[in-house]
């Protein structure tokens, strides 16, 4: 190993992860059963560092595969300065010489979601300050502007601001899921006339899951009150069932691709469920009431659900430490691609999304 490489391995001796308010000991602990060589090393509300062993033969595109962080990286150190240029500056110093294809700049969450109204978003403060290390970019580098979204492979700088004067410097590999976006946040385009929420949740649950769902099919949803993930699937051209005892927005009820069906997931008659390719589920229970009423319809022979996109509501924190038999539970119906994340517009809950090989014709 030569002088430059070990001085690489020197400055990547610390993972960063960023997560939502609240979420900081559920973060710890899974890396803990999960990465048992990385030592927790800092933190501050939604952003954390591990020590990395002196040893360690990580790959620039390690993926912990956690579903509570949110975005994560190699962290390279702070950078500071007495004005905004002056640590946008030190931003490069810090980043070396990589080939770097696009810059990540976000903030951390600076309240627990829903909390006076808040919501995952890239700040005012990040755009500032990413405007501000792109003008040392071109002046320094004299390269094209870096991406913003990355591309899958591409390499990407990340700059978090901890602190209003803290920023952390790091970087990491972008893959085909939310690391191609600053912080984990997609840009989504919401209607002004969302129903609720649940509307964002779906679309960046759809986005994340890259589940094959095509316009034209048949999806049905348990738990659709007051219809916003609904809309935005009928949005998507889909035919939707929606499933919930409480009412649907008018809105929603008046699309002629939406039925709704006025009972609770476990009393629909699973002839209900005929032609129903994709099942979506975002019920206000404990996550094991939320599998075995997906259990009962999935499992059914008269039933044929290629796909999943469960939500399930984390009631307590350390239900969290459950949550890899909640996946093993799932795979055993027969859905051997599974996969969980904790979306940034997720309160104390996560997403699950689900799939099954087509069958093969005789």
């Amino acid at each position: 190993m030569g002088p430059s490489q070990a001085a690489d391995r020197h400055r990547r001796a610390f993972l960063f992860a960023t997560c939502q308010v609240g979420a900081e000991s559920t973060l710890k602990a899974e890396f803990a059963r999960d990465w048992p060589a990385l030592s927790f090393a800092y933190s501050r509300s939604g952003f954390l560092t591990f020590k990395l062993p002196d040893d360690h033969r990580l790959p620039d595109d390690f993926d912990p595969k956690s579903v509570f962080a949110r975005a994560y990286g190699f962290s390279l150190g702070k950078a500071a300065g007495e004005s905004l240029d002056e640590a946008a500056a030190e931003v490069w110093k810090i980043a070396g010489r990589r080939p770097y294809e696009a810059l990540h700049v976000w903030q951390r969450d600076t309240a627990a979601i829903g909390q006076r109204g808040f919501e995952p978003h890239v700040t005012p403060a990040a755009l500032a300050t990413e405007e501000a290390i792109r003008r040392h970019e071109r002046a320094e580098t004299m390269t094209p502007p870096l991406a913003r979204v990355a591309q899958a492979g591409q390499l990407v700088l990340d700059c978090i601001l901890v602190e209003p004067h803290e920023w952390w410097v790091g970087y990491h590999r972008a893959a085909g899921d939310d690391s191609r976006f600053p912080g984990g946040l997609r840009d989504m385009i919401v209607p002004a006339d969302a129903v609720s929420r649940a509307y964002v949740k779906m679309e960046e649950a759809l986005g994340w899951s890259g589940l094959p769902i095509r316009e034209g099919q048949k999806i049905a949803e348990i738990g659709c009150s007051p219809g916003g993930a609904s809309q935005a699937l009928l949005n998507r051209g889909l035919r939707v069932v929606g499933i919930d005892p409480a009412r649907v927005d008018p809105r929603v009820l008046a699309d002629p691709n939406f039925t709704h069906i006025q009972k609770r997931g476990a009393d629909v008659r699973r002839r209900e469920f005929r032609g129903v390719t994709w099942l979506a589920a975002d019920m206000n229970v404990a996550p094991d009431y939320t599998l075995e009423t997906v259990e009962a319809i999935v499992t059914h022979p008269a039933v044929n659900i290629r796909g999943l996109l469960l939500t399930l509501k984390l009631l307590e924190w350390n239900l969290a430490e459950h949550v890899p038999q909640y996946l093993d539970r799932v795979r055993s119906w027969g859905y051997s691609q599974v996969a969980a994340r904790q979306l940034p517009h997720n309160r104390r809950e996560i997403c699950v999304a689900a799939v099954r090989r087509k069958r093969k014709r005789p």
